[in-house]
């Protein structure tokens, strides 16, 4: 097969991102089947089915299972799985303090500025 003829790879986070916004644009919790025809169709089956069972471990979807297969939900809007991805960060090294510190330290004004109001007022607005 040529190189023209082949079709773009894409990324693992990059499936992850177009699983969850079809989620997110479905009226309820959908089948993985239904999740790939959201996506073209151009996508396996068995690979909608593997990003689903990773954002599953992940916390960033819910199944439920009907009949003899799943329909699947998301869990979070984007800024809440980035959030769970910076908590996994943060629960992997044992100087918490120094982690946080460094990532303060790298914040630009405004979006330290942010962060300010948010811990003033206790939290982001919510759980994700």
């Amino acid at each position: 097969m040529t190189d023209r003829r082949r079709a773009r790879r894409r990324g693992q986070g990059e499936l992850e991102v177009q699983v969850l916004s079809a989620l997110r644009e479905a009226d309820g919790p959908v089948t993985a089947g239904r999740v790939q025809e959201r996506l073209g169709g151009d996508l396996a089956y068995t690979t909608v089915i593997t990003i689903l069972t990773r954002l599953l471990a992940k916390g960033a979807v819910t199944r439920e299972r009907v009949g003899r297969s799943f329909v699947w939900t998301a869990a979070s809007d984007e800024a809440g799985l980035a959030a769970r991805k910076m908590r996994k960060v943060l629960d992997a090294e044992r100087d918490r303090g120094a982690v946080l510190a460094s990532f303060v330290s790298c914040l630009d004004p405004d979006d330290e500025r942010l962060l300010r109001d948010l811990l003033e007022q206790g939290g982001a607005g919510g759980d994700d």
